[in-house]
């Protein structure tokens, strides 16, 4: 589990042991979101009405629901300043995947997206189900290959085959035909496991706690079953005006792109804020075995 190779966050590398479980073979898709949703009235953290008093001083247009969508550039940036891609979006939501007067039509097969944690583990709830743990999901992303790159070996693409759903061309603005945006889950090559995207489309929700980096991994023996970090030691210490915890997401998505974020590796994790979701985030869960 983790790298020494690639992101600070990612290290230090460590055996874990995991007990047996069982994964879902493709992300959480729309077309299986709205049954939930059809069944239980439920309402996720995107579409809900923002209560004014929470956010003193915010300008009426920020207070509208709505979620984060990727807005490609007219051309070259800088990539230092990721709000030249990121749009909050009135109106954005799992229904409404890039803003007022789009829908899912013709993308009921397309993961579901700008889904915050708690409408995860809702739908996890109501499917009999859970999500995965960090070493749970890296285990099932590795598909059985031991510190290898990718989750197919250790070359982006072998023989020339594009294996994955991510950024091909120039990042943010110009991507190849057929990139830049989310496919039809199973869409890919699965992973020796016989798993769908687990590299790339949209991030994945775990549900541990981020922390910087592996440090409370044990080197000397392989942890059984290993949880993140403790809830206090997820938030921001960068930005401490924002007391929200962040869990890990794992996979990578249709936006990372090697010249940007290289994260489309078992290995790579970003921390999410659990109370926001983009354009680039779903799930799947998980069942014990």
């Amino acid at each position: 589990m983790g790298s020494d190779r690639h992101y600070p966050e990612e290290g230090p590398a460590h055996r874990v042991e995991v007990d047996a479980f069982a994964i879902e073979t493709r992300q959480v898709t729309n077309a299986r979101y709205a049954r939930f949703v059809d069944e239980t009235g439920y309402v996720t953290v995107a579409e809900r009405p923002l209560d004014p008093a929470e956010f003193p001083g915010a300008p009426a247009e920020n207070l509208q629901p709505g979620s984060m969508v990727f807005a490609a550039t007219a051309g070259p940036v800088d990539l230092r300043h990721l709000n030249l891609w990121w749009r909050w979006t009135p109106g954005a939501s799992w229904r409404q995947p890039t803003g007022p007067r789009s829908s899912t039509q013709g993308r009921e097969e397309h993961p579901v997206v700008h889904i915050a944690h708690e409408d995860a583990r809702a739908y996890a709830d109501w499917a009999g189900r859970a999500l995965p743990t960090e070493a749970q999901w890296e285990a099932a992303a590795r598909g059985g290959l031991d510190n290898t790159e990718f989750a197919w070996g250790n070359e982006p693409e072998p023989d020339g085959l594009a294996l994955a759903n991510y950024w091909r061309g120039h990042f943010p603005w110009q991507p190849d035909a057929g990139y830049g945006t989310t496919t039809p889950v199973g869409t890919y090559p699965p992973n020796a496991y016989g798993l769908y995207d687990m590299t790339g489309n949209v991030w994945e929700w775990t549900d541990d706690w981020y922390a910087e980096n592996h440090t409370g991994a044990d080197l000397c023996c392989a942890p059984r079953n290993p949880r993140g970090a403790a809830v206090e030691g997820s938030f921001d210490h960068r930005q401490p005006q924002f007391r929200v915890p962040r869990k890990v997401i794992k996979g990578g998505s249709f936006l990372c792109a090697d010249s940007y974020c290289r994260r489309y590796r078992p290995a790579a994790r970003r921390p999410q804020m659990i109370d926001t979701g983009m354009s680039h985030i779903g799930f799947r869960c998980i069942a014990e075995a």
